[in-house]
């Protein structure tokens, strides 16, 4: 009986496909992560361009759209690499314990 582990380190047919799936679950959570992010910076864009109203509130003599994209947004980057750095572990401790559970058997 060959070991999962053995077949993930001599890349075997069943190794190549446990890091393909690792592979690709770390792509898609990296597209998600990136259009959200995405998204919300161009979600402030468009409301300046939607709502001229919205560019031309002030705070302390500076544009809250700028404060938003000067400011607002580096917290929110570290935000969001914290939250996918987290996730992008969890992935990794799901496959090791694929990995783990196939040797059990």
């Amino acid at each position: 009986m060959v070991h999962t582990r053995v077949e993930v380190a001599e890349q075997t047919g069943v190794g190549d496909v446990l890091v393909r799936g690792l592979v690709r679950a770390q792509l898609g959570l990296a597209v998600r992560m990136a259009l959200l992010v995405a998204g919300t910076m161009a979600a402030v864009a468009l409301l300046t361009g939607a709502l001229p109203g919205f560019g031309a509130v002030t705070v302390a003599g500076i544009r809250v759209n700028w404060l938003i994209l000067g400011v607002a947004v580096y917290p929110a980057m570290y935000a969001a690499g914290r939250i996918f750095v987290a996730l992008a572990e969890q992935n990794e401790r799901h496959f090791i314990g694929v990995i783990e559970q196939g040797d059990e058997q």
